[in-house]
């Protein structure tokens, strides 16, 4: 049989697709026999919703998006410069072709990156960089008169708009998959515990494209559901589970299979076209937090344990400079608002309150006021009223809050003089919640990593729900956040918490 009738093998006829399954099983011998009889999964219908039928037009599309934005931004700056003419149009068609085959050479259209991951909108900007460079040096050996303009406005300008455009696509493809589609057939392999947490996982993120059709378990004996999900096979039987059920993705998780079990599950699920994940046991460790290291025959995985000094001095610059850049630009803002609480309530019109920041140090962290001046006082008599969980105090309707201050918090415009601790170095811009030294008393021993960085004016808790939140999914997300930390994440952090500030969900 050839490669390529293997891996065409999930779409042949199922009297084809048992006899390839047979061979493939054989690279993957066992002494288990499959003693579940499968439906094998030949709906055309259906397989015209899978990502693996979509994958090419989304890329397709993906090019397109990319030459407009570079059409579109060579046109800006260019026809200013050279005016409606022979050279202009040079000039765009040169820009468009130039800045897809960076693209290209910076894997901005691998399949496997393209509609989820930060991974396509690095390669956008490793594009540009190299755009800046190629059109440097090209002026610099031919001697050719290059815009300045064109070099530091135009490419900035492609890359902008490219991001835009490639996100707002990739906005319309979760919401596809947030209805079932373009999606990747996915079985889960492993322990049915440790199955089962994959399974939730994946289910709670379906903008990832993995639809759990299927677990395989170690034994049969007891083949109940997983997580709502059906048992169809033992471990042993997975070769032939993919080529019967059409499979796109294999995810082992637990330690069910290691060593030449799973170098053998790799070699079959090559032949059947399949691609193979792996879960690492190591809970909420993310990806730039992995290196593997070949060494003596070996693929050692090391795992990053602390910030490195070049990502803390990068994050303690983008504080200061673009924290200063926001406060000047928010003061406006603040001053008006400033003015309104002074008016509207008795006492001054920003609050100060001791916080504790960074291994435990405290600082004294500036907010505008939002509530009446008694309210630390009222504290106690509203203890029943609390909603909060775990150490925090919440109430939805709070009888201390003002007016303007209800309007502050469903903004987070209460919040922006806060910048003032983030110029001053007692915050950053991404971070855990800065918590009162009271709360820090009451933590339990795991949740003090969230004193090992400095608080945040925003972070994962803002993005994903703010105080909607259990104290549980709080201190998750601020663990996770601590363990896994980067430059790019905070990037990422501060682009969604202009939309939560917006949607104002979670915020009272």
């Amino acid at each position: 049989m050839t490669i390529a009738a293997e891996r065409d093998l999930r779409w042949s006829s199922p009297a084809d697709r048992r006899g390839a399954a047979a061979e493939v099983r054989r690279s993957w011998a066992s002494s288990q026999p499959f003693v579940q009889r499968l439906t094998p999964f030949n709906d055309a219908s259906a397989r015209e919703h899978l990502w693996s039928h979509r994958a090419a037009a989304y890329r397709a599309r993906v090019v397109v998006l990319d030459g407009f934005a570079a059409l579109a931004a060579t046109l800006l700056i260019g026809l200013p410069i050279y005016g409606p003419g022979p050279l202009l149009a040079a000039v765009v068609a040169g820009g468009v072709v130039g800045f897809v085959v960076l693209v290209a050479l910076a894997r901005g259209y691998e399949a496997g990156e393209l509609g989820d991951g930060p991974a396509e909108f690095q390669a956008l900007l490793r594009s540009g960089a190299w755009a800046v460079v190629a059109l440097m040096t090209a002026s610099y050996l031919t001697k050719a008169e290059i815009s300045r303009l064109l070099v530091f406005g135009g490419v900035p300008a492609a890359v902008a708009i490219a991001v835009i455009a490639r996100y707002f696509h990739r906005r319309v493809l979760h919401h596809q998959r947030s209805h079932g589609e373009a999606m990747m057939r996915t079985l889960i392999v492993g322990q049915a515990d440790a199955a089962a947490r994959v399974v939730a996982d994946l289910a709670g993120a379906p903008y990832h494209g993995y639809q759990v059709t299927g677990v395989c378990v170690p034994s049969l004996t007891d083949a109940r559901p997983v997580a709502g999900v059906p048992v169809v096979g033992a471990v042993a039987d997975v070769a032939q589970v993919v080529a019967d059920r059409a499979i796109d993705v294999v995810v082992v998780s637990g330690s069910t299979l290691n060593g030449e079990a799973l170098r053998r599950l790799s070699w079959a699920l090559d032949r059947a076209g399949a691609k193979l994940i792996v879960v690492p046991d190591i809970l909420e460790v993310t990806a730039p937090r992995l290196t593997v290291k070949p060494t003596a025959g070996l693929s050692l995985l090391e795992v990053e344990v602390g910030a490195t000094r070049r990502r803390l001095l990068a994050k303690a610059v983008m504080d200061r400079t673009v924290g200063l850049a926001l406060l000047v630009a928010a003061a406006p803002v603040i001053g008006v608002a400033a003015l309104a609480v002074r008016l509207t309530s008795p006492g001054p019109a920003f609050y100060r309150q001791t916080r504790v920041g960074v291994d435990g140090s405290t600082f004294t962290m500036w907010k505008l006021r939002s509530m009446y001046v008694d309210a630390d006082q009222r504290r106690s008599d509203l203890a029943a009223s609390n909603e909060g969980a775990g150490v925090l105090f919440k109430m939805r309707q709070d009888p201390r809050v003002t007016p303007v201050g209800r309007l502050l918090r469903r903004f987070s415009l209460d919040e922006l003089a806060q910048l003032v601790n983030v110029v001053k170095g007692d915050m950053s811009l991404v971070g855990p919640r800065p918590p009162l030294a009271a709360e820090v008393e009451g933590y339990e021993d795991a949740v003090h990593r969230r004193l090992r960085v400095k608080p945040g004016l925003t972070g994962l808790w803002q993005v994903s729900g703010r105080s909607d939140l259990s104290w549980d999914e709080s201190v998750r997300l601020d663990l996770r956040y601590v363990d896994n930390w980067s430059v790019a994440m905070d990037l990422m952090i501060l682009w969604k918490t202009a939309r939560a500030v917006l949607s104002g969900s979670g915020a009272y």
